[in-house]
Formats: C-alpha cells, structure tokens, sequence
C-alpha cells in the first residue's frame, strides 16, 4: 500500500503541471457556477441539487481529460517497461493512479464550497442533501477515474483512450437513463428492464441527492469501480509477458 500512495504523490503532483488540468479545473467551476445561477430563486428552497445533477454530466466528459494519460502515457512514451521493472505491482499502479485521479476530483469537488458559502450568505441550506450529495459525487468520480484508467490501458493513444472512456461513461449515464423508457424497451421483461435501470449511473446517484443513503448505491459504484480497475490489472499483467 505505501508503494501505491508513493505513486499516488508522484501522479498527482504531475497532473498540475499539465495544462490540461487546469482547463478541467475552469470549465467545471464555469459549468458549476452557470447552473447555480440559473437555478438560483430567491424565496425558493436552498439546495444544490440542481448542481448536483449536472456536475453528474460534467464529469462524464471531464474526468477521461484527466485520466487518458495514466497508462497510455506510460505505453506511449515507452516508460511502461521501466515502471513494471520497478519493486511494485501492477494492483498498486493501479491503484496508485487512481488514487492520484481521485484526488483530482476532490480537488473539483472542492469548488462546490463557494454556492455553499452564497447559500449559507443568503437562506439557511440542509447541509444532509449537501454533504449526501457530495459523498455520491465521489463515487461517481471513482467510477470515472476507474473507466478511463481501464481504456488508457487499452491502447498507447490518448485520444483513443479519451473516447472509449466518454464512450462508456455515457452509456452508463445517459443511454442506460433513456434506453429503458424507450416503447420497444417496455416490450421487454421486467426483469431486463430493471437491470438496464440498476445499470444507470443517473439513478443511482438520484437519492444521494435527495439526501437519502442507500447500501445498494454504495455497492453498484463500488463494484463498477473495482471491475474497472480488476480489469486494468490485467492488461497490466498481459503486458508483462508479452
């Protein structure tokens, strides 16, 4: 574990030293700060909700930016086989980088505390939605950041590995969220119709919002994420005897 955190230092100081991670930073707080002042009425209820639900769909877009360069970087740039060479295993270079993105996303997350300070200014928030709806901010980030390490180490190109993480965050996000309140989906069984449903990142994430937890949410984003990055280790390991 500590070899892992070492490596988590390392990739998250070098995230800021990339341009990239600031254009993240800014169009996020610009998306953010456009919807809450959208959604912002005098007289109506304090609450974030309205942000929560779209920084769900910034971050479909916004985390692969960050994420496309932690192993195909390293495949690409050739630094893969010195890294594999090194007293660490590819479970901790996996998680290791995706601790480094998950800070990142705290770091995004973090931005979120000025429509709190405007909300605590000007109503009297329920600070349960707001700190709920956070925690499940995080999950969904964690299920991100595991997606797009899982497609940078598919391929040694950054931009491949961009779209086949954008690709697959919204199929989790949006399609699951359409496709079963399509006609021709109704036609089908309950049954498939409810594992499409559980499958939708959109409504897992619902509750925490509302301000409501539930163990099975835990367990959907907890499971996504380790299948991700299981699935990253392998490739890992299949590089190692190639």
């Amino acid at each position: 574990m500590k070899a892992a955190l070492t490596l988590a230092k390392r990739e998250w100081a070098a995230l800021f030293f990339s341009p990239v991670a600031y254009a993240v930073i800014g169009l996020f707080g610009m998306g953010c700060g456009l919807v809450f002042l959208t959604g912002f009425v005098p007289g109506q209820e304090a609450t974030l909700r309205s942000v929560f639900g779209a920084i769900v769909w910034l971050l479909v877009f916004l985390v692969p930016a960050i994420g496309m360069k932690f192993i195909s970087e390293e495949i690409s740039g050739g630094t893969i086989e010195r890294l594999m060479t090194l007293p660490v295993s590819e479970p901790q270079i996996v998680v290791g980088k995706w601790l480094a993105g998950m800070g990142f996303v705290v770091v995004l997350l973090g931005t979120l505390a000025l429509p709190v300070l405007v909300l605590e200014a000007v109503a009297e928030p329920d600070y349960g939605p707001i700190v709920s709806g956070t925690l499940g901010l995080v999950l969904v980030g964690g299920l991100y950041v595991a997606v797009a390490l899982f497609a940078s180490a598919v391929t040694s190109s950054q931009v491949v590995a961009y779209m086949a993480a954008v690709f697959v965050n919204c199929s989790l996000t949006f399609v699951l969220f359409f496709v079963p309140q399509t006609e021709w989906i109704k036609e089908w069984s309950p049954a498939v119709r409810a594992a499409l449903q559980y499958g939708n990142v959109n409504r897992q994430y619902a509750d925490f919002a509302k301000g409501l937890i539930d163990l099975r949410h835990f367990v959907y984003f907890l499971t996504g994420t380790g299948l991700f990055l299981f699935g990253a280790v392998k490739l890992l390991e299949s590089r190692r005897w190639r």
